[in-house]
């Protein structure tokens, strides 16, 4: 590790953990409703968080008095591709309503989330989702988390290398601490290793003692379908694809969303180009690039503890330097390929086997029945009939693999008894649209986000529609605070959550998540934010150019530019 004047609390935490174990056993075994405050941070390498609704924690109680926190907790799991059985899909679902509130959320990072987990009920979900054969390890925490790739399952060499791959690189930094099979997996009350002297460590080869100074994430891309956003992440690969097969991968390394307005030391970034590998080298030189990170990353503070701040720091040729000591061997430089396009998946495609795949889109991934759309009721019914396997998308979608063309009649037709929309029934706004879940349960939240982007996009659609601009890919992310979890930093829009009812507003990124946006304005008010845009998309009607994306039109106008534009088009 490197030289630190004083660790973080997180540091000493994990250090005296005993591999993750802690008191989280104790905890489990209390009447509490509540973990304790150790305990919550290294249930998050579990793959869980302990939150609170914040609507009943501002309600009132019949005398008046605030009701307070309701404590409950997320678990996430973890599913390298977002690639599932049928079995795992329904059977995570089944819990949703066993233990939860009866929905679950595909995430932003093609994982499902159950929250309003009782305390007393965590045991039993996420031995739930053990027995389907997926898991909650290292969804969370400062570890490599979930492994990106694009999940459209064409039956091609690319499309299912790279799937392989995401699988093979999640098992292969999966953390190899007992501590996750004691203390959930087991029977009854299982063993209590909380007595410091029957704790026997395993060996960690990757994250030593200390785990990652903090959280890191990875993501496979092809050039044409950068679906997962690889630019976003820790460490992301674009395919080389040569002649129908991949050879060879670009490696990215430094990605990373988060950051705090009020600290300049922090920033999003996107990935720089490290080096290129062949298939085989893929593990060895990632296993290089989380080890430096591991004993160079910043320990002492956590907020620029990312890969990020550390190649900022050093500069790329001092990383690569030091990756090439820890893999043993000089690293091949990258070659141009690059991405240059982007997918929804939404819609009905051929996969090549003589099967069809349907990709549906679910706003903002809420797997729920509302009295407009009926999407766990229609999935359910569907998934059931036909028990197809299923995929996640990077934009909170879900796939419907293998199947049979004798049957896309009758499914079609389920999607719309259950108000499932088809692609033709979206405008191309919406299907690129994504949010995080923000109020009421993450407690980082600062403004609403997953509630009010439905409001929004309908806002600017309207506005679309008036401009003509209904065809042009324009994607719009949004958070509900500046950590990022939905990469509100590279779409073409971008808001962020500032302040309660107020976000900050960010132009100049593009669909295919290449490049970052910049600030346009500051605290807008929610319901000023498509007033505040009408003015650019009015001048990008008016004046782009041939092939011109409302990102590049930002870029080429520039932030003074873009203010000018403003105080000549009347909204």
């Amino acid at each position: 590790m490197s030289e630190q004047v004083e660790r973080s609390k997180n540091e000493i935490i994990k250090e005296n953990s005993r591999q993750l174990r802690g008191s989280i056993l104790t905890d489990l075994q209390s009447e509490s409703p509540e973990f304790s405050e150790d305990s919550q941070q290294l249930l998050k390498f579990h793959g869980m968080y302990q939150q609170d609704d914040r609507d009943v924690r501002k309600a009132k109680n019949p005398d008046g008095t605030p009701k307070g926190k309701t404590h409950i907790v997320m678990i996430r799991a973890r599913i390298p591709g977002g690639n599932m059985t049928a079995e795992q899909f329904l059977g995570i679902l089944d819990l949703s309503e066993k233990y939860g509130n009866g929905a679950m959320r595909l995430t932003t990072r093609q994982g499902i989330q159950l929250h309003y987990i009782p305390k007393g009920n965590t045991k039993e979900v996420v031995k739930g989702i053990n027995d389907t054969m997926l898991t909650t390890l290292a969804a969370c925490g400062d570890v490599n988390r979930n492994v990106m790739a694009c999940p459209a399952p064409f039956k091609d060499q690319p499309h299912a290398a790279i799937q392989k791959l995401a699988y093979e690189m999640a098992e292969h930094f999966r953390p190899k601490t007992t501590a996750y099979h004691e203390l959930w997996l087991t029977d009854g009350e299982g063993n209590n290793h909380n007595a410091t002297e029957a704790f026997v460590p395993v060996e960690e080869p990757i994250y030593g003692t200390h785990y990652l100074p903090r959280k890191f994430k990875m993501a496979i891309a092809l050039p044409d379908d950068n679906c997962i956003d690889v630019y976003a992440n820790d460490l992301g690969l674009i395919a080389d694809v040569q002649e129908g097969r991949i050879v060879g991968y670009n490696m990215l390394v430094g990605g990373g969303m988060g950051r705090t307005p009020s600290a300049e030391k922090t920033f999003p970034a996107v990935g720089k180009k490290l080096c290129y590998v062949t298939p085989e080298q893929v593990i060895p030189v990632a296993e290089a690039v989380v080890k430096v990170q591991r004993d160079f990353g910043n320990r002492s503070d956590r907020k620029v503890a990312r890969l990020k701040y550390l190649i900022h720091n050093w500069g790329l040729d001092a990383f690569r330097a030091k990756v090439e000591e820890y893999y043993g061997q000089a690293l091949t430089p990258p070659n141009s390929v690059d991405v240059k396009g982007v997918e929804d998946h939404v819609g009905w495609f051929e996969q090549g086997d003589g099967k069809l795949f349907v990709g549906i889109n679910i706003e903002c991934g809420r797997v729920r029945d509302t009295s407009e759309v009926q999407v766990k009721t229609g999935l359910r019914a569907i998934i059931e009939k036909y028990r197809m396997p299923v995929r996640a998308t990077a934009l909170q979608g879900l796939i419907l693999c293998d199947i049979d063309p004798a049957d896309r009649a009758d499914i079609t037709a389920m999607l719309k008894q259950y108000g499932l929309k088809s692609a033709e029934e979206l405008t191309i706004l919406r299907r690129f649209a994504i949010a995080c879940p923000a109020l009421p349960t993450c407690g980082l939240s600062l403004t609403e986000s997953e509630r009010v982007l439905p409001s929004v996009i309908d806002q600017l659609d309207v506005e679309m529609a008036r401009l003509g601009l209904q065809s042009e890919k324009i994607s719009v992310h949004m958070t509900g605070c500046n950590n990022g979890c939905a990469r509100p930093y590279t779409p073409d829009i971008g808001f962020v959550g500032r302040s309660l009812g107020k976000y900050t507003v960010f132009v100049g990124g593009n669909p295919e998540g290449s490049r970052l946006a910049f600030m346009y304005e500051d605290y807008v008010p929610l319901e000023k934010l498509v007033p505040t845009l009408v003015p650019l998309l009015t001048g990008y009607k008016a004046d782009r150019l041939p092939g011109e994306g409302f990102g590049d039109y930002c870029v080429r106008l520039g932030i003074e530019g873009l203010k000018e534009l403003a105080t000549q088009v009347a909204v």
